[in-house]
């Protein structure tokens, strides 16, 4: 299950990286990685694969891979998941095929994973420079109830498990990274363009450095 990074056609000429968002349900990750996704063209998504029903207007192969319990353990069993997990009884898992696809072909690759995920990255990937994680914080409680209930999406059941679930979820923080508290989203997209800004910055990514500093000694 581990990664190839093989950039030879990464235009920037910087090592690419997984950058992970995570949060509780609610808190506001999937929005921020849509935009991330809109402004940075440098960012590919990975599509997760899951066991769960299709909602209404998702679409296969965009929005989830949807596929079949049997299947789902067909994948684990033939190492064919980078990660997996379980949430609220259902399966979701990412494809390392489709990873390394992504970073061969010199994109850097956008996951929205929970703490499990994260966990099993860690534990899987050769070079730990490769992930960077952000942890995405509600600025409290009683607001992520709030956004939960006016999205619409789930049975007041299904919310109250959502918010036991998120408790649990916040206290993984500290093996992140990066936190940001999203009590605005501009500001908070904001902070994470930063994060994703200073990352690719980072020396160990921008590959001609030192090319460039020895031509500089000569010029």
């Amino acid at each position: 299950m581990s990664i190839n990074n093989n950039n030879n056609n990464n235009n920037n000429n910087n090592e690419c990286f997984m950058l992970v968002l995570s949060s509780p349900s609610g808190a506001g990750k999937t929005a921020l990685a849509n935009k991330l996704l809109e402004i940075d063209n440098s960012f590919k998504l990975s599509v997760s694969v899951t066991t769960r029903t299709p909602r209404k207007g998702e679409i296969n192969g965009e929005d989830y891979f949807f596929v079949s319990n049997e299947e789902f353990s067909r994948m684990i069993k033939n190492n064919e998941l980078l990660e997996f997990a379980n949430v609220f009884s259902n399966k979701y898992g990412t494809k390392t095929e489709l990873v390394n696809n992504a970073l061969i072909n010199g994109k850097n690759v956008l996951f929205d994973i929970d703490w499990q995920g994260v966990k099993q990255l860690k534990d899987n990937l050769k070079i730990s420079d490769q992930l960077v994680t952000v942890f995405i914080l509600p600025p409290s409680l009683s607001e992520l109830n709030r956004r939960l209930k006016n999205r619409a999406l789930d049975s007041e059941e299904t919310l109250k498990k959502r918010m036991l679930e998120a408790e649990k979820e916040i206290s993984h923080w500290v093996d992140y990274d990066y936190v940001i508290i999203n009590d605005d989203f501009e500001k908070c997209f904001n902070k994470l363009n930063s994060i994703v800004n200073a990352e690719k910055l980072k020396k160990f990514r921008q590959k001609n450095l030192e090319k460039f500093t020895t031509f500089l000694k000569f010029k």
